[in-house]
């Protein structure tokens, strides 16, 4: 239900009854104008420009308030997201109830200032403006979680050293939205690289072979929640949205820095780049057309280069690590989006492959360089199926091991960004992160805007 009054406001309602408030949950903010501690969290969205701002709703969270309250400028991307949660709200299985209003004035920013509606900002959208969003939401005492990338370019990145300032010296709580944390396959890559009777030490590798090497190919056109996803003209101009080198890199990266260190405190002086390169795909007129359902900015038999491959080689504390992102329109008919990964250790190789044998699903690879064969069945047996329930081992022709996994765990992408919200919420409530997690951040995002000025 859509309700119109005076300065652009629009107020949807839901239907069903909202969610009870959860009244026990201490914000890391107590310098907002109306105290917080016994308040439900409150989120506030802010321009909601991508896709991801809507998946953070598929589910509801009994910590958070049932009403969002959204600031943005009027136009398609925000009636996308407003449908997009609507739909969540009408389906017929586990349906959510969502009350969203909305403010669509032209001074959307100021107004979510001066109003200070809620005390999480919630930002995924135009990357080249995101972290100046995340910088006023922070100046004025409102915690973060924002989807990636904060920042695509050098000049973002000093911007998000303050930006960190900033939020410890408010405590203030901002992080970003690592979903690829919570892949089944990546989860025991990651546990089995820590076991050293199956895995040994990482190696440290070379430019040539790298001991980790992690690789995603991806697609502009895709399903999202059954239908076809319609992106904004934006997305394809690289200024805004930015190269294949800061974007889903991001994902990468991290995962390089969490499964090669866990736990460890990382300093922007660990990090040597070696190599980074950029690369485009191009579209033709009728893939522009499909895909943002406008009319093309070049004529028919033209093409748009879109920078949005990339691939830097580099050293994290001595390891050498290779990240590589590749971009095409649409994956072949019975295909998805894919994902490669190898750990090199001076036991074992844990190769994560994602391709047709596997149903392009991401299925976890053991191959031991030093028979430890019962040391492995170990691990998996014993030592994390206690974690992970029902997991095992097949042996493979090839020699390789294979490790089975129920098909509970596998949730698919969009399910991961409720398991990160609740982790962003469980460090909400406890009023702190892990002592790693914001150097890491900073570290992470140094590392693409490093390789993205080292491409140009």
């Amino acid at each position: 239900m859509l309700k119109f009054r005076s300065k652009n406001f629009i107020k949807v309602a839901a239907s069903i009854v909202a969610i009870s408030f959860f009244q026990n949950c201490d914000s890391p903010e107590e310098s907002m104008d109306e105290p917080k501690s016994k308040a439900p969290i409150q989120i506030v969205s802010l321009d909601p420009g991508h896709f991801h701002a809507g998946l953070i709703h598929k589910s509801m969270y009994p910590e958070v308030d049932s009403t969002i309250h959204v600031y943005a400028p009027e136009g398609e991307e925000l009636r996308d997201y407003l449908k997009r949660i609507a739909g969540y709200n009408e389906r017929p299985e586990n349906p959510t109830a969502w009350n969203i209003e909305t403010y669509t004035g032209d001074d959307f920013l100021q107004e979510m200032i001066k109003e200070k509606s809620g005390n999480v900002m919630v930002v995924a959208g135009k990357n080249d403006r995101k972290i100046d969003y995340i910088l006023a939401a922070l100046e004025n005492g409102m915690n973060v979680y924002a989807d990636k990338p904060l920042v695509i370019d050098p000049a973002g990145f000093q911007k998000l050293k303050k930006a960190f300032e900033i939020a410890g010296e408010k405590n203030l709580l901002f992080y970003d939205i690592m979903t690829e944390r919570f892949e089944i396959s990546t989860i025991l890559q990651k546990e089995l690289s820590m076991i050293p009777k199956v895995f040994g030490t990482i190696e440290k590798g070379s430019l040539e072979n790298p001991a980790i090497t992690k690789e995603s190919v991806h697609h502009f056109f895709k399903y999202v929640s059954g239908a076809p996803l319609i992106r904004p003209e934006w997305f394809f101009d690289t200024k805004i949205e930015g190269s294949g080198l800061v974007d889903v890199t991001t994902h990468l990266v991290d995962l390089v820095q969490w499964e090669a260190f866990p736990g460890v405190v990382l300093d922007t002086t660990d990090v040597e780049m070696l190599e980074a390169e950029l690369l485009p795909t191009s579209l033709n007129y009728e893939q522009y057309q499909q895909v943002t359902g406008k009319t093309p900015p070049f004529q028919e038999g033209e093409t748009l280069d879109v920078l949005a491959n990339g691939e830097m080689n580099y050293t994290l504390k001595g390891i050498h690590a290779k990240v590589s992102v590749i971009w095409a329109f649409q994956a072949p008919e019975g295909t998805a989006d894919t994902h490669y990964s190898i750990m090199r250790g001076t036991k074992a190789n844990l190769i994560i492959r994602q391709g047709q044998e596997e149903n392009y699903k991401p299925v976890l690879y053991v191959k031991l360089l030093d028979g430890q064969d019962e040391a492995l069945k170990e691990a998996i047996e014993t030592t994390l199926q206690s974690k992970y329930p029902g997991i095992s081992l097949t042996k493979l022709d090839n020699g390789e091991y294979k490790v089975e996994v129920p098909e509970s765990y596998s949730v698919g992408h969009e399910a991961h960004f409720a398991q990160v919200t609740e982790n962003y919420l469980k460090f909400f409530k406890a009023g702190e992160m892990p002592d790693w997690e914001v150097p890491n951040m900073i570290v992470k995002y140094y590392t693409t805007t490093k390789a993205f000025e080292i491409a140009q």
